[in-house]
């Protein structure tokens, strides 16, 4: 950074390590965009599920859909993105156009790979409630639904906001299954189904031929990568502990 300039590193539109180029903001982006759209689709789908598991699921299909939801969460990075590759990228070709290759593609992908982290810890915070809060409010003549949403949920917020933190946490490290994805154009994003490349995509794709001032460079992306990965959970933890005051 000193080299380069932290200024221009950090705001640099332009990633040309041939012509001595290094400009990460397409990256940081990049990486925030997907981190984002992914968020937003896992913990909606993921709360969900979990509520669903935890207070509705009929007991004959219980264990199938938490075997499920295990089974989700021990399946290699690599498994997801040849998944994602063989028939989210087609699909996306086939019903956006385009290459398929996009921060949509990505964003989905990364949504369903933190979807096992999400509904497990969910449950678990929802299945910790203790059974006299659902009691009272059917009691006072609250029906199922309500009384779920009324006395259950808001005293599992914390642990619910506890499984986003961690299912962001992957999604922002990730690196293979979005390479395999998200097109890797190292420009700012112009769309929801333009390619895009993440700062761990950046530093994977190029580590293994740099040297000198590019190698360099990409180091210092991963210290910008660290200090965005702990700023993110920085955020959340000073959230969840609003929520639980």
């Amino acid at each position: 950074m000193a080299k380069i300039g932290v200024f221009r590193f950090l705001t640099g539109t332009e990633w040309k390590p041939s012509g001595g180029i290094y400009g990460i903001a397409p990256m940081i982006l990049g990486s925030l965009y997907v981190t984002a759209c992914a968020a937003a689709f896992g913990s909606a789908v993921g709360i969900l599920t979990a509520v669903f598991l935890a207070k509705f699921c009929p007991k004959r299909i219980y264990k199938f859909l938490s075997g499920a939801v295990s089974l989700m969460a021990g399946i290699p990075s690599i498994v997801y993105g040849f998944f994602g590759l063989m028939v989210l990228v087609p699909a996306t070709q086939w019903l956006f156009g385009g290459s398929g290759n996009s921060l949509f593609t990505a964003s989905l992908l990364l949504g369903v790979m933190i979807l096992p982290t999400i509904i497990s810890v969910s449950e678990a915070a929802i299945q910790a409630v203790p059974e006299s809060y659902y009691e009272g409010a059917v009691a006072l003549g609250a029906t199922h639904e309500r009384a779920v949403r009324t006395a259950v949920l808001p005293d599992a917020r914390s642990g619910m906001m506890a499984g986003v933190i961690l299912g962001v946490g992957r999604a922002v490290g990730e690196t293979m299954a979005v390479i395999m994805v998200a097109g890797n154009q190292a420009v700012i994003p112009s769309g929801l189904f333009k390619g895009l490349r993440t700062l761990t995509g950046n530093i994977v794709m190029e580590m293994g031929y740099a040297e000198g001032l590019h190698r360099d460079a990409l180091i210092a992306t991963a210290v910008v990568l660290f200090i965005f990965i702990l700023l993110i959970n920085i955020l959340f933890s000073l959230s969840r502990r609003r929520v639980s005051q």
